[in-house]
């Protein structure tokens, strides 16, 4: 990508008409007329706004059959809302039972809201001290070692136009279910993360007892690409840790697919681990 497109070419068009009477930067004027009353946007507010530009497609269902969910950033939307939606459902969990939403995954996980941060283990050691533990370094590090965390994101599902980018034999295909990849990384796998042998074989219990449909995914040929997710970062600090979400076609496209049926099965393996898994 970074050999056909410099992003310095990547312009946005906001528009052509001149403001009425403006000789100068007419054109430019009128836009920020329009941001001024619509959005109630000055020109100094894009000094310090978050400001964000995505296609301006709504999702919609893909296939004659209907059984696709097309839309822009399903990488990782689905992971977040399927996650949420599990916790909220949820009910009588064996365990105590969470759901961290980072920031900034696509960049390395950097910033003060990304996996990364502290923010969450600061939340973690102030419930452990309204539980009257009296050192919270010692309880954090005991916590995480008997945690479990599913990194929800998304993985690669083969497309037959790009078969030589997958490891075919053990890549997600789409309407099979929810993906597990116990191994993650990049070129060599480079930042990897392997979830433990144990744990994957307690999770795979889980959904077959509850008949969830799951398959084995990659995220490409270990020298063709790959990727990293957040589940690094948890298994530096002692939790047992497995990437699991739908597979994806078109993966950071401007209109990625999904598996309605994937998706539902990703729901429910969310819920039934953040129900049963001990």
């Amino acid at each position: 990508m970074s050999q056909k497109f410099d992003a310095e070419k990547l312009s946005v068009i906001l528009g052509t008409i001149p403001l009425a009477g403006q000789e100068k930067e007419a054109v430019k004027m009128y836009v920020l007329k329009i941001l001024k009353e619509r959005y109630g946007i000055e020109e100094e507010d894009f000094v310090s706004a978050e400001f964000q530009l995505v296609p301006a497609l709504k999702a919609r269902s893909v296939g004659l059959d209907e059984s696709l969910l097309g839309a822009y950033g399903h990488d990782d939307r689905v992971c977040g809302y399927t996650a949420l939606r599990a916790l909220i459902d949820a009910e009588n969990s064996k365990r105590s039972c969470g759901v961290i939403l980072f920031d900034r995954e696509e960049i390395g996980s950097e910033g003060n809201a990304a996996a990364k941060a502290n923010f969450y283990v600061l939340f973690l050691k102030k419930i452990l001290k309204a539980q009257g533990c009296t050192d919270t370094s010692l309880g954090i590090d005991e916590l995480f070692a008997k945690t479990n965390v599913i990194s929800a994101d998304v993985c690669p599902g083969v497309d037959p136009m790009f078969k030589d980018v997958h490891d075919v034999q053990n890549a997600a295909k789409l309407g099979y279910g929810v993906g597990l990849v116990r191994y993650t990384g990049s070129r060599g796998k480079s930042g990897a993360s392997e979830a433990h042998a144990e744990f994957v074989a307690k999770v795979r219990k889980v959904l077959n007892e509850e008949k969830i449909a799951w398959q084995v995914a990659t995220l490409g040929k270990v020298d063709r690409g790959g990727g990293g997710t957040v589940a690094k970062f948890l298994a530096e600090k002692g939790a047992c840790v497995l990437d699991m979400g739908p597979a994806l076609l078109g993966m950071h496209s401007p209109f990625e697919l999904v598996s309605k049926a994937d998706l539902f099965e990703t729901y429910r393996a969310y819920r039934a681990l953040l129900e049963k898994l001990e």
